[in-house]
């Protein structure tokens, strides 16, 4: 009986141990994400609340580093290069550090992302990008810290911090026309090597029209910027396959030069069986 009580009281001891009490959090974790022009931005970070205190200046004191937000720092991420301040900040992930004083604020954009709060030891060397924001007083008081992007347009926005009663915006700028430029030139110009290629073995996978594969594949190898021995063997195959022996055994023969060189066995083998079949 007592064996039985202390596996009982053991079971009841691990199953108190894996329960989690699930509460509200003080400063709510918040993601957003948007799309400006071409390039996506997010940012990550918690939502403190005014809470009847006084913030900055007092809870967040003027002219030191401040995380941000509340908990883990704020991160922001740009999928392209933007332009702040007229500065160029390289796509990645940075976190958002901010100086905050009455008249304006210093803005950072940091390299390390994985710090609780303010980094102790403060790098310069890890500052990518530094910018300074006029303070807007607000005639009303917002009582939950907002990171926003407004004023939206193709070719960029802007970054506000919005807290108590005051608004501070940073503008940054996208490359869409780059983008959109290289995009349609792109488009334009007509399919790649690689969309050809990718139609070409698809035609030969799938048992469809060997005419059309073959016209594809040459296609990819003659638009290669240098000979590619995967595109020349799938090349010799749809050769072999339209009959074509003595094309395939050609191509077969280069392929396998190339695999050699580059010193790649798998289509070494695969050449080298191929060639046996013609």
């Amino acid at each position: 009986m007592k064996k039985i009580l202390l596996v009982a009281l053991a079971f009841a001891t691990v199953q108190f141990s894996s329960a989690q009490v699930e509460t509200p959090q003080p400063s709510p974790a918040s993601k957003m994400e948007q799309k400006v022009g071409l390039t996506d931005v997010t940012v990550n970070y918690s939502r403190p609340g005014v809470k009847g205190r006084t913030i900055f200046g007092d809870l967040v004191p003027y002219g030191k580093v401040w995380r941000t937000g509340a908990n883990k720092n704020t991160t922001i991420s740009f999928s392209d290069d933007v332009m702040i301040g007229g500065k160029e900040l390289k796509a990645g992930e940075y976190a958002l550090f901010t100086k905050p004083n009455a008249g304006s604020w210093d803005i950072y954009f940091y390299t390390d992302t994985n710090n609780w709060g303010a980094p102790r030891k403060w790098d310069d060397a890890k500052v990518a990008l530094t910018t300074t924001a006029k303070v807007e007083k607000l005639p009303f008081n917002v009582e939950t810290f907002m990171i926003l992007i407004t004023n939206i347009k193709t070719n960029g926005a802007s970054l506000e911090f919005v807290w108590e009663n005051v608004m501070v915006e940073v503008p940054f700028t996208v490359p869409t026309d780059k983008k959109a430029v290289a995009n349609i030139e792109k488009v334009m110009a007509g399919p790649s090597a690689n969309d050809y290629f990718d139609s070409a073995t698809f035609y030969y996978d799938n048992g469809k029209d060997i005419n059309k594969a073959k016209m594809w594949i040459e296609k990819a190898v003659e638009l290669s910027d240098k000979p590619r021995f995967w595109y020349i063997h799938t090349q010799a195959l749809i050769y072999k396959k339209a009959g074509d022996k003595k094309a395939a055994k050609k191509a077969a023969e280069r392929s396998l030069a190339l695999a050699k060189e580059a010193k790649y066995d798998a289509y070494i083998k695969k050449n080298e069986d191929l060639l046996k079949t013609l």
